[in-house]
């Protein structure tokens, strides 16, 4: 069966760096795109970042462009999300999902979600 988990999250202070990972099983992550999106308490869930399959297409809004870079290793079936120069408005619970081939910006796109990771940038 699909599954994603996520790990990484933790607690940081602004200007520093965090990287989550997103462990897939269950299918071959040469043929999915691999997204990351954010939700912080009483905001919609937001699109961070996104691979697609061949790797050659990477997204990020501008709200995190220059900061975050997303990665896959498909030895371990992992997609990263590496976070530099965080802020207080990074905070949220992070979680990685998954569709066929291309990225998409709309959550109902995507079937296969993870559970979760928590970050928070506070001083």
């Amino acid at each position: 069966q699909v599954q994603l988990v996520e790990s990484g999250g933790g607690l940081v202070q602004p200007g520093g760096s965090l990287r989550l990972s997103c462990a897939a099983s269950g299918f071959t992550l040469d043929s999915y795109a691999i997204a990351w999106f954010r939700q912080a308490p009483g905001k919609e869930r937001e699109g961070v970042s996104c691979i697609s399959f061949s790797d050659e297409r990477r997204y990020y809004p501008d709200s995190v462009k220059g900061r975050f870079t997303i990665f896959r290793d498909k030895r371990n079936s992992t997609v990263y999300l590496q976070m530099n120069s965080l802020k207080p408005e990074d905070t949220a619970v992070y979680y990685c999902a998954t569709r066929s081939l291309y990225c998409s910006g709309s959550t109902s796109r995507y079937a296969y979600w993870g559970q979760g990771t928590q970050v928070t940038v506070s001083s």
